[in-house]
């Protein structure tokens, strides 16, 4: 019985993990006035009669902090890349110069650094409501299995574990969005 309660709490802990691992990558894609080669992920590009991830056909590095630099590792691609660009919610128009595509990342408003900043909130406690559903949904299985027969006090000594964990997930939440607040509020 001990191993399905470690197995259980293992589980929740994958769960919460995840959770993090997502709102990091939606945090990554809200752009804040620097050049962040990551504001480009959901961008797809036809390649071959698939849809494929700007990644997979082209480098993008930053060679200042304002400015994207995309090289398409096939030229031919390249006025496909800059109508991907135009056509996703990345809201910057890219500079085609036949060989890159150079996006000139501008300063954004005080209004859209506090609408960013609304939106990294809203990604974080949707974070937090996932962590929270997993800690739950363990609780019920704990309690449910001394109703099969596990001692109460192991149920008990297992739902702080799974608290403990809950707590650190919660603050690691937190911590990611203060740091992208604050890189979006800085002007």
């Amino acid at each position: 019985m001990a191993a399905d309660i470690n197995q259980i709490i293992k589980n929740a802990e994958d769960k919460m993990s995840s959770a993090i691992g997502y709102l990091d990558d939606e945090l990554a894609r809200l752009r804040a006035g620097k050049a962040n080669p990551r504001i480009l992920d959901g961008v797809r590009v036809p390649y071959y009669g698939e849809m494929t991830q700007l990644t997979n056909v082209a480098s993008i590095n930053t060679p200042d902090a304002k400015t994207l630099l995309v090289t398409p590792w096939d030229r031919k691609l390249i006025k496909d890349i800059e109508k991907a660009i135009l056509n996703s919610d990345v809201g910057i128009t890219p500079e085609n110069n036949g060989e890159v595509i150079r996006l000139g990342i501008p300063p954004p408003t005080e209004e859209r650094r506090r609408a960013l900043a609304k939106q990294a909130k809203q990604e974080a406690e949707s974070a937090k409501v996932s962590i929270r559903n997993a800690r739950r949904d363990v609780i019920e299985a704990l309690k449910k299995s001394v109703k099969e027969g596990v001692a109460e006090d192991v149920e008990k000594d297992a739902e702080e574990k799974v608290q403990k964990i809950h707590d650190r997930y919660i603050k690691r939440i937190d911590e990611l969005f203060a740091a992208k607040e604050k890189e979006i509020m800085t002007v």
